[in-house]
């Protein structure tokens, strides 16, 4: 679980709740709808369970409830009216690889497995595990004072790398200036500098003192990644590349310097403007009307620069490699094992109030049993999460950021999937 909200994005918690495009590339879309697994699903596994074997390379056996699944999958992604939409379920006893719909929204070129898609907030996965793999190689302490490493962030001598990492920092959202969101609607096409995006969080007061509350922040991941170039010694897309995307044999993942997607590509939609969405993805009720009689037609944004989400969301890959990145992430392929299950059990409540929000820790959310992130920008929504006690990977992408009525598709319908696998 990025942008506004995430759709069922992480629940903010008890900080002031953000607008949809925040969040998306978060989790915090998958708060709202996925956060509510955390009480409806089967109790979640040891954070230190140690990972299950691969699949077998003779290849997946079909999964016994594919006609299920797939037909809720269907039903989700046409009420949600996304365009198009990708599916991988992945458990112990099969797998299921579906699509839907179409590349555009004319319904005449199909979604196929080998599309790749904006990822959003799961971007974030990827810069924080980069940040500690170098924690792991002694080359910074995600406990030091952020000060140590960028003397000119505000209260940075009181706020640690850890917290940067699981969002409670303090640090103001940029994405949730009216500033950023009216550029991005009259200048899409706008390259964003990472030092200008720092910038305009920077500008704002902190939102609370660190430790003390939490709140999803994209200027957490800039800042993050610009740390993880200075002591790493190298720019983040070749840091993604030899320590996460080669390794992984993820080789339709790309982080690109431009606003192009690698083909094959959907088209990516959204309804309204950032601006108009900015406190809410939900339509005024004259529109949203319009948009489920499909009279309303959202906005072709594939091609605006994705340059202001960087290291907070900028990856595109394709629904294999994210759920081969989904496993990753909870198996602890990329860390040693004290690393892995400090990351696991950093994981907390977004709002300690609430039975049913989601968990955040050291860039990584968690969903009911499945340990993951969501992932939303203008254009596109998605999903990965993977539970390393059941071995059940499930990952999810649309072309669509936000559905007429304000839910988050990828994320919605991870929830309803989820909900028919641990049934």
């Amino acid at each position: 679980m990025e942008q506004h909200r995430e759709g069922p994005a992480l629940n903010p918690g008890p900080a002031r709740r953000v607008g949809v495009r925040r969040r998306a590339l978060l989790v915090g879309a998958a708060a709202t709808g996925l956060g509510a697994l955390a009480a409806a699903c089967s109790p979640s596994p040891s954070p230190s369970a140690p990972p299950t074997a691969a699949p077998s390379p003779a290849g997946p056996a079909p999964l016994p409830q594919a006609d299920a699944l797939r037909t809720q999958f269907e039903q989700a992604a046409k009420e949600l009216l996304t365009p198009g939409a990708a599916l991988i379920v992945r458990t112990a006893a099969g797998e299921l690889s579906a699509t839907y719909g179409s590349r555009t929204d004319s319904a005449s070129d199909p979604i196929t497995m080998a599309d790749h898609a904006r990822i959003g907030s799961i971007t974030k996965t990827f810069t924080g595990t980069v940040v500690l793999q170098l924690a792991q190689e002694g080359k910074l302490d995600i406990d030091a004072p952020v000060s140590v490493y960028r003397p000119d962030v505000p209260n940075g001598r009181n706020i640690t790398l850890a917290q940067l990492l699981d969002m409670r920092s303090g640090l103001y959202n940029y994405s949730e200036s009216f500033e950023l969101n009216r550029s991005l609607d009259e200048n899409p096409g706008k390259v964003w500098k990472p030092e200008e995006l720092l910038a305009l969080g920077l500008e704002h007061p902190v939102d609370f003192p660190p430790g003390t509350a939490y709140h999803y922040s994209n200027t957490n991941y800039v800042l993050l990644g610009l740390i993880a170039e200075q002591v790493g010694k190298q720019p983040l897309g070749s840091a993604y590349q030899t320590r996460l995307f080669t390794p992984l044999a993820m080789h339709e993942t790309s982080f690109p310097a431009d606003a192009a997607i690698p083909a094959p590509h959907p088209r990516g939609y959204m309804y309204g403007t950032n601006v108009s969405t900015l406190d809410t993805e939900t339509l005024p009720p004259d529109q949203l009307a319009a948009a489920e009689a499909g009279t309303l037609k959202p906005n072709d944004v594939t091609d605006a620069s994705p340059s202001w989400t960087w290291a907070a969301g900028g990856a595109i890959s394709t629904a294999a490699d994210l759920a081969t990145w989904g496993r990753a992430l909870s198996d602890g392929t990329l860390l040693n094992p004290t690393w892995q299950r400090r990351r696991l059990d950093s994981v907390r409540s977004t709002n300690p109030g609430s039975a049913s929000a989601a968990g955040y820790g050291l860039a990584i959310g968690k969903f009911g049993p499945m340990y993951g992130h969501t992932g939303e920008l203008p254009g596109f929504q998605s999903f990965t999460g993977h539970d390393p006690d059941r071995t059940t990977t499930l990952t999810v992408w649309t072309n669509l950021k936000a559905a007429p009525d304000g839910r988050a598709p990828a994320a919605t319908i991870a929830q309803q999937l989820i909900g028919t696998l641990y049934a």
